[in-house]
C-alpha cells in the first residue's frame, strides 16, 4: 500500500506561479514512476508529468512542457510540481499517482499504469 497526500493547490492569477507537493508513504520502495495529473470539470483526467523513483528522467506533456517542472526528495518522499506562467487552462483538480508497474516507465501518461491516488488539490487559475 501506498499513500499520498497532496497540497498546495489554491486561486492564482494568470501568469503566477505555485508549488503542489505529494507527500507519499507506505510501500514507496517498490515504486518505478510518480506522476502528476488533473481533471477539470467536465473533461478526463490528463497526464501533466511524470518521474522515474529511481533516477531523474523525467516526461512532461506538451502542453506544459517549459512551464511546469516536476522534481522530487526521496528522502522525503515527496514529489514537487513547479508550476509557472499559469493559465487559465490549468484549472483543475491536480492529482498525484503513484505506480509499482515496471511498464510505466514507458507508459507513463497512462492513468491504468497507475496504482494508487492522492485526493486531489484543486488549482484555479484566473484571468
Amino acid at each position: 500500500q501506498v499513500q499520498l497526500v497532496e497540497s498546495g493547490g489554491r486561486l492564482v492569477q494568470a501568469g503566477g506561479s505555485l508549488r503542489l507537493s505529494c507527500a507519499a508513504s507506505g510501500r514507496t520502495f517498490s515504486s518505478y514512476v510518480m506522476g502528476w495529473f488533473r481533471q477539470a470539470p467536465g473533461k478526463e483526467r490528463e497526464f501533466v508529468a511524470a518521474i522515474r523513483w529511481v533516477g531523474s528522467t523525467t516526461y512532461y506533456a506538451n502542453s506544459v512542457k517549459g512551464r511546469f517542472t516536476i522534481s522530487k526528495d526521496n528522502a522525503k518522499n515527496t514529489v514537487y510540481l513547479q508550476m509557472n506562467s499559469l493559465k487559465p487552462e490549468d484549472t483543475a483538480v491536480y492529482y498525484c499517482a503513484n505506480s509499482l508497474d515496471y511498464r510505466a516507465t514507458s507508459s507513463y501518461s497512462d492513468v491504468h499504469k497507475y496504482d494508487y491516488w492522492g485526493q486531489g488539490t484543486q488549482v484555479t487559475v484566473s484571468s
